[in-house]
């Protein structure tokens, strides 16, 4: 990509302000349309929002970006509609055992909520059931647990305890939560396991066995593909041997799909933002702070790097690096990416998602220091694409907020309009939630206020 070095903040404050309008009125479309017994909204099929039975991962989603509609403008309607939805629809996602995805249902709703309490901007009387919501759900989550061979292990995904999916570092910042709230996770014959380890754990084996960094691990892991991922690591569940990268939704276990590369990206870069609150002698039994900032960091950093490196000129990806028509596209990534072509679709989502880790692992960096000023400005330059009409739903009848995104490819789920080759046009539930969450950094930090963050419902 096309890094813009001289883009500002305050050059995204009008772009930003238009962007909280069309989100409400999205935000008001879907709900006065969808049915919540149908299941949860995933994506849109020709701009209205579907459900689509895998798991009920994005249910929170949508309560969640009422909150965070609340927060960017003060209009009080949303927070009355997204803690509503909370309290009625929500309790299920705390105690569900089966999957893999507590952080991103629970902590866009409960932890949004304690948050905005915490801030003054909602009334204070629901502190107790939020805490006790995301205590819960950490621990639940922390529970779904494979061991590794020669130590460690991590929180498996809804495929079974084979199954390390690079998804579910953003799900740890839930289990780091409970934690910070003061819960553990009781096991057999009241064994109490600490949430603190698993979650460092669970960074661990994302760190080792999901990103590659062009360090010889196989024939497949070569300098120009440092910061690779793989969407799913394969375990022997028997002895917790590692055996073989794979993926579910991207094009295979040897090429990157954006979106999982993209929650690694912000994954990383918070989980480092969240050590630094930790004490040193609470990291001594890990490996302290230093060994553990590494980790983070060498992981962040090539990630993002990879990002930059092969992503379309205006910050876009593609849908997965090594998508198997991309070459039909000639030299795609020394132009502006282009969701109508007749190959291979865009990932907008992965963008939304990725923007937040650029910003933040810049911030952390420093911006006034070479990598801090690269990440830094590389988020702004994919935010300041995500803003413009090309991928906002600006038709008053599409229920979509950030448009051309993708689901499952392999699979076949994603709405192909009539006329086109490949999907294009539409939303998904995920990438509506992140863009707000990105755009919600981003003016915080504008107007002055007070650090955007994950764990920001602490304190």
């Amino acid at each position: 990509m096309r890094i813009d070095d001289q883009l500002t903040p305050a050059a995204l404050a009008p772009a930003l302000e238009k962007f909280w309008r069309l989100s409400g009125a999205k935000l008001d479309l879907t709900h006065r349309d969808y049915d919540p017994s149908r299941g949860a909204p995933v994506f849109t099929v020709a701009g209205k929002y579907t459900a689509r039975g895998w798991t009920e991962w994005t249910e929170g989603f949508l309560y969640g970006s009422d909150l965070l509609q609340f927060d960017a403008t003060g209009d009080t309607a949303f927070a009355k509609r997204g803690a509503q939805y909370t309290v009625a629809r929500m309790a299920s996602h705390v105690s569900h055992t089966g999957v893999h995805d507590h952080g991103f249902n629970n902590l866009s709703t409960y932890g949004n909520s304690l948050r905005l309490q915490r801030e003054g901007k909602l009334p204070a009387d629901q502190i107790e059931f939020c805490e006790l919501a995301l205590k819960v759900s950490g621990a639940v989550q922390a529970a779904r647990w494979s061991k590794i061979h020669g130590g460690g292990g991590y929180i498996y995904s809804f495929n079974g305890p084979h199954s390390l999916f690079v998804d579910t570092i953003r799900s740890v910042r839930i289990v780091m939560v409970a934690h910070a709230l003061g819960h553990r996770l009781m096991g057999e014959n009241d064994a109490a396991h600490s949430l603190l380890e698993r979650g460092l754990q669970h960074i661990d084996a994302t760190a080792k066995y999901s990103i590659f960094y062009g360090e010889g691990r196989d024939s497949y892991d070569v300098p120009a593909e440092r910061g690779r991922t793989t969407h799913e690591a394969i375990f022997n569940p028997n002895d917790g041997r590692f055996r073989c990268p794979n993926s579910q939704q991207g094009f295979s276990g040897f090429t990157t799909w954006t979106r999982g590369l993209a929650w690694a990206m912000v994954g990383f870069a918070e989980e480092l933002e969240f050590l630094d609150t930790l004490a040193d002698d609470d990291l001594a039994p890990f490996g302290g702070k230093a060994k553990l900032r590494d980790l983070m960091l060498k992981g962040a950093k090539a990630t993002c790097d990879w990002f930059i490196a092969n992503t379309a000129l205006d910050g876009i990806p593609y849908w997965d690096g090594g998508a198997p028509h991309l070459g039909k596209l000639g030299d795609w990534r020394a132009r502006a990416a282009e969701p109508f072509n007749d190959h291979e679709p865009v990932d907008s989502s992965a963008a939304a998602i990725g923007v937040q880790g650029l910003l933040r692992l810049g911030r952390y960096l420093g911006t006034e220091t070479a990598d801090g000023k690269k990440y830094w400005q590389a988020g702004l330059t994919a935010l300041r694409t995500l803003l413009t009409d090309t991928y906002l739903g600006i038709a008053p009848n599409h229920q979509g907020l950030l448009l051309h995104s993708v689901y499952h490819r392999p699979n076949g789920w994603d709405y192909i309009p009539p006329g086109r080759k490949v999907p294009c046009g539409e939303a998904c539930l995920w990438g509506d939630y992140h863009l707000r969450e990105a755009a919600l950094y981003l003016q915080r930090i504008i107007r002055g206020e007070k650090y955007y963050t994950f764990f920001g419902c602490l304190r």
